[in-house]
């Protein structure tokens, strides 16, 4: 998901105008070389859709077509201000700049309800629910019928469709090929969202992503339509830099709903009531409907992606479960939401990657994966089914399934005096304590923002270890290179004296005293500020929460009884890093993680119903004994 220009923001601006923004790359004159064409294309129920059409001027030859579905509007953003109308031309079309030199069909559609499209829009399109409202739609049928209208209405094609698209788009692209079209032959779902709860925007381990949903939801608003509004995106004014500051002022979610107008509340107001897997989720959930996919397929994700982390490799896995027999690519580079798209991708942050892995994507993988599949030309070296950045040795890899086969599972366990061994603790009835006050949460950032800084994905950690509510256990300095590749599973022994408490695991890679500092700015004869000091810097890996009541079960929760020990095991992602000769490893854990999720109470109860008084402190222990030893399942690579 995506909206204007706060950080969270700024990632949705790549899918809601990406083929509308000029790229380092694009050179063509778009308005010489192609014709556009508005269509209302005729659903089976009647309802009609917005959809713009770019043909190649040169009539000698026969062209695919390359199709992307939106919520963001098929319109063109013309200085800052969103546009319809054949006489306006993007900056670029299709991913980059060789698609339209190398010549293809492109077309973008207002998906049901959106903007100039009719119909009524839904969150990510239940795909089997029968009992339809009039207006509503399935996105299978509604991309099936666009493509019959296509061949029958528009000159000069080669039979052939790909589909693309980025986050709302990439979950278009992959709900359009569902007993897809035989004419569709190739599918690259970019950071498709896949399951809203479980671990893509709305819901990581059972815990709302609070101040990523707010930033959007309070730009992506209900609109009546067909309409062209709005023609620009504004920021939510929080009234204070720090997003920290705004949100624990207000506490409850009844109070920071208050703060939003009706029509920002429509979309954001149903993902917070609904805080179980029920059926509003699970109707939305597409990885089981993923079946009869005939179209290669190249799903893509970004290792540092904060919105949709999870939709890719659930998309992969179900793609792959339910249609054998097809390409079933998946490529996943060191990106933020969308990165490969919108930047270099040299670096995040103050973490290097040593290249311009966007362009490596997009010149060996992307644009051949579509040249062979809709135009029968052969890559210069065949694309692997998986292509992997690995960050810390920053080289890319290239395996023939996902995690790699010899990955291995491995546990590194937490060990007295902040310790992190691979060895099993010895020391009957260990435990480590802290007080968690949910008045006092821990930051997700060390310094104020509004919305979701893109950074945090890798930000420096050292802040977080030097509070008192924060466990930390760290390697001695590594001998060798430790590489891991696959899923991060924490597998805890915890109590609380509490009801309900979240716990939350960061995997940290702590950089020598001695690393090389980042080259200084050209020198001034003013004080500077000071710079980041990479010596210690503490890279966060991959942190994610758990929602302790959901511990057993994301449909039914349960309270803790106060003072027992349980065990807890929950997924933080996948993840492929190399912690280097010289590093350490670190485990964070901690209960609170502000406001990137929102509060748990601490007391057992609804949250979106959850009142200032049930909001307490609780001693929190996680336990390193035989029998109830705490730690981290790592996928080892040899």
């Amino acid at each position: 998901m995506l909206a204007k220009l706060a950080p969270l923001t700024l990632s949705l601006a790549l899918a809601f105008a990406g083929a509308a923004h000029a790229a380092p790359d694009d050179k063509q004159d778009l308005r010489s070389a192609y014709t556009k064409y508005e269509f209302r294309i005729p659903m089976r129920d009647g309802v009609r859709l917005f959809t713009s059409v770019y043909v190649p001027k040169d009539s000698s030859k026969t062209y695919p077509f390359l199709v992307e579905r939106t919520p963001y509007s098929a319109g063109v953003n013309v200085d800052g201000q969103l546009r319809y109308g054949v006489d306006f031309y993007p900056r670029r079309l299709g991913p980059s700049a060789d698609f339209s030199e190398a010549g293809y069909i492109f077309v973008r559609q207002d998906v049901r309800g959106r903007y100039m499209s009719e119909g009524k829009w839904q969150e990510m399109t239940p795909h089997a629910r029968k009992d339809l409202a009039a207006g509503e739609g399935n996105e299978s049928r509604d991309m099936h019928d666009t493509v019959e209208w296509l061949l029958k209405h528009v000159a000069n094609h080669n039979g052939k469709v790909g589909i693309y698209g980025i986050s709302y788009p990439g979950f278009y692209t992959s709900a359009s090929i569902i007993d897809s079209h035989p004419a569709i032959k190739a599918a690259s779902p970019q950071a498709p969202i896949t399951d809203l709860y479980m671990g893509d925007d709305s819901y990581h381990g059972g815990a709302f992503m609070l101040a990523a949903n707010f930033d959007f939801y309070a730009a992506f608003t209900e609109e009546k339509n067909p309409t062209p509004l709005p023609k620009t995106w504004s920021d939510f004014d929080y009234g204070t830099t720090s997003g920290y500051d705004y949100f624990l002022q207000r506490l409850t979610l009844s109070n920071i709903l208050g703060g939003l107008e009706p029509k920002q509340q429509a979309y954001l107001k149903p993902t917070i009531e609904h805080d179980t897997y029920d059926e509003f989720w699970k109707s939305r959930n597409l990885a089981p409907h993923l079946k009869n996919v005939k179209p290669a397929v190249l799903t893509v994700g970004g290792w540092f992606d904060a919105e949709d982390p999870a939709g890719p490799f659930a998309t992969y896995r179900a793609i792959g479960k339910h249609n054998p027999g097809i390409f079933n690519g998946l490529v996943v580079g060191p990106w933020v939401h969308g990165g490969w798209a919108g930047g270099d991708g040299k670096r995040l942050g103050h973490v290097k990657f040593d290249s311009k892995t966007s362009e490596h994507f997009n010149k060996k993988l992307l644009f051949p994966f579509f040249e062979e599949q809709l135009k029968g030309v052969k890559p210069a070296q065949p694309i692997a089914a998986v292509n992997t950045f690995e960050t810390g040795t920053n080289v890319w890899r290239q395996y023939s399934a996902w995690p790699p086969a010899p990955a291995k599972a491995k546990m590194l366990y937490l060990g007295p005096n902040g310790t992190l061994t691979w060895q099993q603790p010895a020391q009957a009835n260990a435990f480590d304590e802290y007080v968690s006050d949910p008045r006092k949460p821990v930051p997700f950032i060390g310094y104020p923002a509004t919305g979701v800084p893109r950074e945090y994905m890798v930000s420096d950690q050292r802040f977080a270890s030097s509070r008192p509510d924060v466990l930390v256990y760290q390697s001695e300095v590594l001998e060798e290179d430790v590489t891991i590749a696959g899923p991060v599973t924490p597998k805890l022994f915890v109590s609380t004296t509490g009801t309900d408490s979240d716990f939350v695991v960061k995997l940290i890679d702590v950089y020598p005293a001695d690393y090389p500092q980042d080259k200084e700015e050209a020198p001034s004869r003013d004080v500077a500020p000071p710079a980041v000091q990479m010596g210690g810097y503490q890279q966060l890996v991959r942190g994610n929460p758990l929602r302790g009541k959901f511990r057993n079960s994301f449909e039914k929760p349960e309270p803790f009884v106060p003072g027992k020990v349980e065990p807890i095991s929950y997924q933080l992602g996948d993840v492929q890093h190399t912690f280097r000769r010289g590093h350490r490893i670190m485990v964070h854990v901690q209960s609170s993680w502000f406001p990137l999720v929102d509060l748990n109470p601490q007391t057992f109860t609804s949250i979106p119903k959850a009142k200032p008084e049930d909001f307490v402190k609780a001693t929190q222990r996680v336990y390193r004994a035989p029998g109830s030893a705490s730690g981290l399942q790592l996928m080892v690579m040899p």
